[in-house]
């Protein structure tokens, strides 16, 4: 999802999870002239709050002054997942599977980009969801972003 490289991932997860958060995903958006924002998700068991956040940014903010992978202008944002958590990371398919999903596609795949239904979970790089009462499998590296679907 959004351009993070696999480095700038591993240098936020360093700052992150030692402080006992989980990393839910970090996304990198160029924004043009005005430079890129950089957004950390995070969790943790009890839930996540301002001053989480406060904490996590000013550690990343540390971290990444000195390893210095991103190069022009940014903004750091840090914030919880919410209830339409975006889906990041292959075991993310895993833990969520049987609930309700939202998928876009980096290209069309069966004339279309947008898919909704079920997740079942994954099998070799194949996200499988059911949508209208079918099930289709979406590879995973064609996934541009996914996000829960919240159901009240």
């Amino acid at each position: 999802m959004a351009g993070a490289s696999e480095n700038l991932i591993e240098i936020v997860r360093g700052a992150v999870e030692p402080l006992g958060y989980e990393l839910v995903g970090v996304e990198y958006l160029s924004q043009g002239r005005g430079g890129s924002l950089l957004r950390i998700y995070i969790d943790h068991e009890e839930g996540i709050g301002v001053d989480d956040c406060a904490t996590v940014s000013h550690q990343v903010s540390g971290v990444l002054d000195v390893e210095d992978p991103i190069k022009e202008n940014y903004s750091l944002e840090v914030s919880s997942p919410g209830l339409d958590r975006p889906l990041f990371f292959e075991k993310d398919y895993v833990r969520f599977a049987g609930q309700k999903i939202s998928v876009r596609l980096r290209t069309k795949l069966h004339d279309r980009r947008r898919f909704e239904g079920v997740l079942k979970g994954v099998l070799d790089g194949m996200v499988l969801v059911v949508v209208d009462g079918e099930e289709t499998a979406l590879p995973l590296d064609m996934i541009d972003r996914a996000r829960l679907v919240p159901e009240f």
